[in-house]
């Protein structure tokens, strides 16, 4: 009678176990995008081999200020496309996953699922300078006109 108890209850912390890893993976607390351009992209663990890597974001051009995104791609499809985009300024589309236990998921909470190419960059607001990013040849550049008098 014993062990069918301890059976059961062990089958039972399994099920939930296994439960509560399911939701955590499949639930995203938040998600949405950020801009900048890949620094840091590499292949880490011991057991559970991930894709970690950092984002530079940058407000504008010229300041010295650069807030880092870090970020953990699980798909190798996402992280070739990543690799093939080093040194472009490309848009990566996360989700942030919470009450992972431990970090053989990965190192950070936020999970690259998509990453774009970034055609324009704004460095104010109505002004936007194109990168080269985008298919098709960059037009030319306009000259300004001189004032009236």
């Amino acid at each position: 009678m014993t062990l069918k108890r301890i059976l059961l209850s062990l089958l039972i912390l399994g099920g939930l176990v296994t439960l509560y890893f399911t939701i955590a993976l499949k639930w995203s607390y938040s998600s949405g995008e950020r801009a900048g351009w890949i620094q840091k992209l590499s292949n880490k663990g011991w057991v559970c081999k991930t894709w970690e890597g950092e984002l530079a974001l940058v407000s504008l051009p010229g300041t010295s200020t650069v807030e880092k995104f870090i970020f953990t791609i699980n798909d190798e499809k996402v992280a070739a496309e990543l690799t093939e985009a080093m040194g472009k300024r490309v848009t990566l589309h996360y989700e942030e996953k919470v009450g992972l236990p431990t970090s053989c998921f990965g190192e950070t909470r936020h999970f690259v699922t998509k990453v774009t190419l970034a055609s324009e960059l704004s460095i104010s607001p109505g002004v936007v300078v194109p990168t080269g990013a985008a298919s098709g040849p960059m037009p030319p550049p306009v000259a300004a006109s001189a004032p009236a008098n």
